[in-house]
């Protein structure tokens, strides 16, 4: 089987419509609105990612803040039809990158304590749940887990680290 091919790029304004598509697929009404994604393109602090098929459709994105050494995860999301195939993965990948590149130690995160396959993909890259948000998410009430590395610069999260990658790699072609 072939593996999926996958784009990474930084986010354009003319990623904004889909990147919405997304949010309404991903959170229901609950999501982030236009404004807010283009806010963000204008925000020195924010880098965001979108992810493109081999055919240039838009099928993920991930943002965050980069704030002294620490990295806020603000989304990562992946169209429902192409979950399951590493995309979001390969964005968290390019939010870690973008961390080596500005020397940014620390990353973190809330996720929705059930989001079991969101918090499997951080556990796997050496965050750890350090509590909670209670009552976090206003659709639902549903608590977050606070999720953090370590130093993303000391050896024992590099080798870990690396070692995702070698395997993501073998599994996802990443351009």
């Amino acid at each position: 089987m072939d593996k999926v091919a996958v784009k990474i790029s930084p986010m354009q304004k003319e990623d904004i419509d889909g990147i919405i598509e997304i949010e309404e697929a991903s959170y229901g009404e609950h999501h982030w609105s236009k404004d807010s994604f283009y806010s963000e393109l204008s925000n020195n602090l924010a880098r965001y990612f979108c992810a493109f098929n081999e055919e240039n459709k838009l099928v993920g994105y991930a943002g965050s803040w980069l704030v002294l050494d620490e990295a806020h995860i603000t989304n990562i999301a992946v169209a429902p039809e192409h979950r399951g195939k590493k995309i979001g993965e390969a964005l968290l990948k390019a939010v870690f990158d973008e961390c080596y590149k500005n020397m940014v130690k620390y990353l973190t995160l809330e996720v929705r304590v059930s989001n079991i396959p969101a918090i499997s993909l951080y556990e796997k890259y050496s965050f750890k749940s350090l509590g909670t948000r209670k009552g976090y998410y206003q659709n639902n009430n549903e608590d977050a887990l606070i999720m953090w590395t370590e130093n993303i610069f000391w050896d024992k999260f590099k080798i870990k680290y690396d070692e995702n990658v070698k395997r993501l790699k073998e599994q996802i072609n990443i351009i």
